[in-house]
């Protein structure tokens, strides 16, 4: 049930966008609770758990990574949120930003998808396009502020 964010990965179609949509009100929570530094530390520990729960799970079955584990994007998810303002237009932009990275996997989240296997392999590609989404988001951010949009 963890693997699939409680059943979200297993609902059909873009499960990974569910995976990720699933992780938004928890993360809200979390930052409401004990601020982005919380979210991060969630983040950590889900990465590290969807890791060895993910080597468990391709050990017993063998295969690839299947589309219905969605761990790797809630920890992704929950980077690229720590990452951010607590508003709900940060974390749509947030959420928009992973997954287009998440599904245009450019270099090296694309290398990482093909070629690193395993529980890692699992979850290592979405922690790279994560890595994009927040330089991304960061850089937004601060020409909002240089330009005055947004204070600082």
């Amino acid at each position: 049930m963890f693997l699939s964010w409680f059943g979200l990965g297993l609902l059909g179609r873009a499960p990974g966008t569910l995976g990720s949509l699933g992780a938004l009100p928890l993360a809200g929570a979390l930052v409401l609770f004990g601020g982005p530094w919380l979210l991060l530390a969630c983040a950590v520990a889900v990465f590290g758990l969807g890791w060895r729960l993910s080597v468990l799970h391709l050990r017993d079955v063998g295969g690839e990574d299947p589309q219905w584990i969605v761990i790797d994007e809630v920890a992704a998810q929950w980077a690229v949120l720590a990452a951010l303002p607590f508003s709900l237009p940060w974390y749509a932009a947030g959420f928009v930003a992973f997954r287009l990275f998440d599904i245009a996997k450019p270099w090296p989240v694309s290398w990482a998808d093909r070629n690193v296997g395993g529980g890692l392999g699992v979850m290592l590609d979405d922690a790279l396009a994560a890595l994009y989404a927040i330089a991304v988001l960061l850089s937004a951010q601060a020409g909002l502020k240089q330009l005055g949009v947004i204070g600082s």
